[in-house]
C-alpha cells in the first residue's frame, strides 16, 4: 500500500472556516432549541437555506435545487473539494456524488462546533445516497430536492436487533405479494426514525443466500403497517426502531435490482466510511482546543497548567494523535476519490483510528479539566456521551481490524 501526502488547499481550508463560522452563529443556537433525541427540522431547513445539505449531494441542481448561501458555491461545484459537475444534460447529473474529502471536511468542520448539527447532516446523506446512487428517476425527482432544502428527512434501515455489524444476516422479510412484497420484522437504531418522510429499507427477499438475497426498498412513512418508537440513547440524537406489519413494497419501490441490495448499502457505506473518521477528528479538535486554553489559564501549584510537565506532555500527545488521525482520514478520502487501490483498507484505518484517537483525546481533556468536566452542561461531559458510539457504527472498531487484516494480504 502506497503512502500518500496530503495537505489541504488554501481554499480548502477557507472553506471549512465559513462552515465553522456558519455553525457558531447560526446553527448551534438552533440545535440548541431542539428537543433532544428527535428530529430538529429547522435545523435542517437552516442547513439547506445555507447550502450545506447541497455539498452533499453534488448533482441535485440538475433537479431543481439551489446554491449555497454559506459556501459560495453552487451544489454541483466551484468550491474546493466537490467533483467537477457532469456535462450539462447529461443522464448522470443528478446522480454525481460528493467527493469523500468534501464530506469529511464538512463533518470535521460541523463537530468542531456542533455535533448536533453535524449529525443531522451525515444522518440526512445516508438515508439519502442509496436513492441517488441507486434509485429510478421517479425516486430522484421526487425526493432529493426535499431532501437538499432540508424539507423532507431520510432515515438509513439497515441494522437489526440481531444483526448489528454483521449487515448480511439480515432477517426482516419481504415476502411476494401481487405484483410485489410485504415486509415483516424489525429494525433497529434507525437514523431519525420513527420521524424521518421516508426510509432506505434493506429487507431479505431470498432466504438462506446471505447477502446475496437482500434487496433494497424506498419506504415513505405514511406506508400502512410501518411504525417505530423513539430510542433514549447516551448521546441524544435521533435513533429508534422501526416495526413493519405488513408493510407493502412494489417493484417502483426498488432501489436497484432484487437481491442486490447488500451492495446498495455498502456503496453508501464506503463513500461514508472515511468521513466517520471527520466526525471524530472534528470532536477531538473541539476537546484539544479546549484543553490548550483551560491549560494557559487554569492556576495550581503555584503557576498555570500549561507549565506542568505531566499536562504538557498529555497536551502534546493529544496534539500528535489529533493530527495524525486528520491525516489519516484525508489520505483515505483522497484515496476513494482517485480510485486507488485498497480504499477498503484505508478507510478502515482511518474510521478506526480516528474513533479510538477522539476516545483518548476527549478522556484526556476531561482529566486536564477536573471535575468540572463531569457538570451537565460542560462541553468535554458533551462530547465524552458523543465519542463513544463512532467506535462502534457503520463497522465497530473489530470489525475494522478484521478488515485491515484481511486486505494485508491481497495484491
Amino acid at each position: 500500500m502506497e503512502s500518500a501526502q496530503f495537505r489541504l488547499t488554501a481554499a480548502q481550508s477557507a472553506f471549512c472556516a465559513r462552515v465553522r463560522a456558519l455553525a457558531e452563529t447560526d446553527l448551534a443556537p438552533l440545535a440548541a432549541a431542539g428537543a433532544p433525541g428527535r428530529v430538529n427540522r429547522p435545523l435542517l431547513a437552516a442547513m439547506g437555506r445555507h447550502g450545506l445539505l447541497a455539498r452533499l449531494f453534488p448533482g441535485a441542481a440538475a433537479v431543481g435545487s439551489g446554491t449555497t448561501e454559506a459556501t459560495g458555491a453552487t451544489a454541483t461545484g466551484g468550491d474546493p473539494g466537490v467533483r467537477p459537475p457532469q456535462q450539462p444534460g447529461s443522464d448522470a447529473d443528478h446522480r454525481a456524488e460528493a467527493a469523500a474529502l468534501d464530506l469529511c471536511l464538512l463533518r470535521e468542520s460541523l463537530a468542531q462546533v456542533s455535533t448536533e448539527a453535524e449529525t443531522a447532516l451525515a444522518l440526512q446523506g445516508l438515508g439519502t445516497y442509496p436513492v441517488v446512487q441507486n434509485g429510478s428517476e421517479e425516486q430522484v425527482s421526487h425526493w432529493l430536492p426535499k431532501v437538499v432544502a432540508g424539507t423532507a428527512v431520510a432515515g438509513f434501515a439497515l441494522s437489526e436487533p440481531g444483526s448489528g455489524s454483521d449487515a448480511a444476516s439480515l432477517s426482516l422479510a419481504a415476502t411476494p405479494s401481487g405484483d410485489g412484497w410485504t415486509l415483516t420484522g424489525e429494525k433497529i437504531w434507525i437514523s431519525n426514525a420513527p420521524e424521518a418522510d421516508f426510509y432506505s429499507v434493506f429487507a431479505r427477499t431470498t432466504p438462506g443466500a446471505g447477502s446475496r438475497g437482500v434487496t433494497a426498498f424506498l419506504v415513505p412513512a405514511d406506508r400502512p403497517g410501518l411504525g417505530g418508537e423513539h430510542l433514549e440513547m447516551i448521546s441524544p440524537h435521533p435513533i429508534g426502531r422501526l416495526t413493519f406489519d405488513a408493510v407493502p413494497v412494489t417493484r417502483a419501490d426498488l432501489l436497484g435490482t432484487v437481491d442486490q441490495g447488500f451492495g446498495v448499502a455498502m456503496r453508501t457505506l464506503d463513500l461514508f466510511r472515511p468521513s466517520v473518521g471527520a466526525f471524530a477528528v472534528g470532536m477531538a479538535q473541539a476537546a484539544l482546543d479546549a484543553s490548550i486554553s483551560h491549560a494557559a489559564r487554569r492556576e495550581a501549584f503555584g503557576g498555570v497548567l500549561k507549565d506542568l510537565q505531566a499536562v504538557s506532555h498529555s497536551l502534546a500527545e493529544m496534539a500528535t494523535r489529533t493530527e495524525a488521525a486528520r491525516l489519516l482520514v484525508y489520505s483515505a478520502a483522497e484515496a476513494y476519490d482517485t480510485g486507488e487501490k485498497h480504499i477498503a483498507a484505508r478507510s478502515a484505518m482511518a474510521k478506526l483510528f480516528a474513533t479510538e484517537t477522539a476516545q483518548y483525546v476527549i478522556d484526556t481533556a476531561v482529566q486536564i479539566h477536573g471535575a468540572a468536566a463531569l457538570q451537565h452542561g460542560h462541553l468535554l461531559e458533551h462530547l465524552y456521551r458523543e465519542v463513544r458510539a463512532p467506535r462502534i457504527y457503520e463497522g465497530a472498531s473489530e470489525v475494522q481490524r478484521t478488515i485491515i487484516g484481511r486486505e494485508l494480504y491481497r495484491g
